[in-house]
């Protein structure tokens, strides 16, 4: 995709325009933000209890059950790993490269880890016991993904914003039984930028990505751009894996309402699946520029990334690839699901702080010092590249029009009125290939949202009736969609048709999603 614009402007503040209107949603489930800088005084954990106002009550449990992920214990872990103060980096998975071929290994299973500290949790990861290594993808490059089950269940394995034919998507229709392997392959098209990779079988999604089937795409190109930014893996190309999970004291990980409301059920901030509740790990720059990968993988919670210093990051990326220039922002905020990238130079240390924000029923609240960045490097990095991405933006005057409504009944959550608990029953969304459309996405009810499009990059037209700026002008696959709120978007739908397979749209608020708001979409010939 060949896009030339103007770049942007560097006022990239993600608290302006883009969420002006959160605090409006004061009459449903997702207003409290308690921001503030500082050091360790500031680990807490805010109990959001006794909320019963808009949507709290009416948001039912998630899904069928997961068999193997069933009741964690309070004995000591023997075989979980420690914290030890560093941060942990995902192993970089390797690959084999036959005619052509770069082929991909995984097995989804489950294991044991320590969630909260001294306690075993029943969890899941891809080739271990939480999380997954991270994947690095090529432009260009033709990739086969072999992925054996071991879960008990069925499962499918999504990747989350990459631009892929709908068969190899891994949404509901890829679904997969314990003891089978599924077997992905197509050319990757999509150009630098990071993806993630999850669970999304119908019923399942919340309770299988919440015990720990999560990880990392990196995709790689040739381009001058990516040649001049950092990207030696675990050097300074670092991944950030975000997540607030529901725990319970024995351990038990919780995705359904009725655990998240239990008054055992506390709410911990893991980093790359270390918690960070009372810990602020550390990372020793070699090198003065460092480039962070910023993942937001928990089911509902808004992370919102900061200097504890009130300084700046340069964002280089939002989650569908470079901004137009460098920014200097003071905040990142990532609803679930999103992505971001930014990097640092340093002379002193740094920490870095993530600012939780309860997204569903009851969660996460509190800032927390999850990283310390300290230089230990001597070289002098060229200047960064003034200019990293041209971006069209579209004129949709002819574009086709459509509105997207989020609404609810009760329990259950809708797209359009339908509720995509099974392929018979979600709202069908049919377009053509080359189709030039813009939606506007209704949030009907006084619940956060997290919209997420699979397929193609959207631009966003506008946020709550305001033109985008700043860092918003990038390209997005997830978006923040407030109470009572909406965003227009704008895509083009390249490439791939396909007259059997769709692709979704959904809320990743996984609860929800599971509990009905997501629907099909269907490309098919001109």
């Amino acid at each position: 995709m060949t896009h030339t614009t103007d770049p942007a402007s560097g006022a990239g503040q993600q608290s302006k325009g883009a969420h002006a209107r959160s605090g409006r949603a004061a009459k449903g489930e997702h207003t409290k933000e308690t921001r503030g800088r500082g050091g360790k005084g500031l680990h807490r954990r805010k109990f959001l209890s006794g909320m019963a106002g808009v949507g709290f009550g009416v948001v039912g449990a998630a899904g069928v059950g997961f068999s193997l992920l069933t009741g964690g214990n309070n004995s000591k872990a023997s075989a979980a790993t420690e914290a030890t103060g560093t941060l942990n980096i995902p192993d970089l998975l390797e690959t084999t490269t036959t005619d052509g071929t770069t082929t991909y290994t995984l097995t989804a299973k489950t294991g044991t880890s320590e969630v909260i500290s001294g306690v075993t949790s029943t969890t899941a990861g891809y080739n271990g016991s939480y999380l997954g290594p991270t994947m690095k993808w090529t432009k260009g490059d033709t990739v086969l993904l072999n992925i054996t089950n071991t879960l008990g269940d069925d499962t499918t394995v999504h990747f989350h914003g990459a631009h892929i034919p709908p068969k190899m998507d891994g949404g509901p229709q890829n679904a997969f039984a314990d003891g089978e392997t599924w077997s992905p392959t197509f050319e990757v098209l999509d150009e630098a930028k990071t993806l993630w990779y999850h669970p999304h079988a119908l019923g399942t999604t919340a309770e299988q990505v919440v015990h720990g089937l999560a990880g990392m795409i990196i995709v790689e190109d040739d381009s001058d751009v990516s040649a001049a930014l950092p990207s030696e893996y675990g050097v300074d190309d670092i991944p950030i894996i975000l997540q607030c999970l529901a725990v319970d004291t024995s351990g038990d990980i919780k995705y359904e309402a009725t655990g998240y409301r239990s008054s055992t059920t506390t709410f911990p901030v893991l980093v790359n699946g270390t918690n960070v509740d009372s810990t602020t790990l550390g990372f020793t720059a070699t090198k003065t520029r460092t480039r962070f990968r910023v993942l937001n993988a928990s089911p509902a919670d808004i992370m919102t990334v900061q200097r504890g210093d009130g300084g700046t990051l340069t964002q280089i990326a939002t989650d569908q690839g470079y901004l137009t220039e460098p920014t200097e922002v003071t905040t990142i905020r990532l609803v679930a699901g999103a992505r971001a990238e930014f990097v640092l130079d340093l002379e002193e240390a740094v920490t870095l702080q993530a600012v939780v924000t309860t997204g569903w029923i009851r969660g996460g609240s509190g800032t927390y010092d999850f990283l310390t960045v300290t230089p230990e490097a001597s070289d002098t990095p060229d200047d960064l590249p003034s200019s990293l991405n041209t971006i069209t933006r579209y004129d949709t005057s002819d574009f086709t029009e459509r509105t997207i409504t989020l609404g609810q009944s009760g329990a259950t959550m809708l797209i359009n009125g339908s509720a995509g608990t099974s392929m018979d029953s979600m709202a069908m969304i049919s377009t053509t290939l080359d189709a030039e459309e813009i939606w506007t996405i209704s949030n009907a009810t006084q619940l956060e949202h997290s919209f997420h499009l699979h397929d193609v990059p959207f631009q966003l037209i506008e946020i709550n009736g305001e033109e985008p700026t700043g860092v918003d002008l990038g390209w997005f696959d997830t978006y923040e969609v407030v109470g009572g709120g909406s965003i227009k978007i704008a895509m083009k739908f390249t490439d791939f048709t396909d007259d059997t397979y769709m692709y979704m749209l959904h809320c990743h608020l996984l609860q929800h999603e599971d509990e009905g708001m997501m629907a099909a979409l269907m490309v098919t010939e001109s």
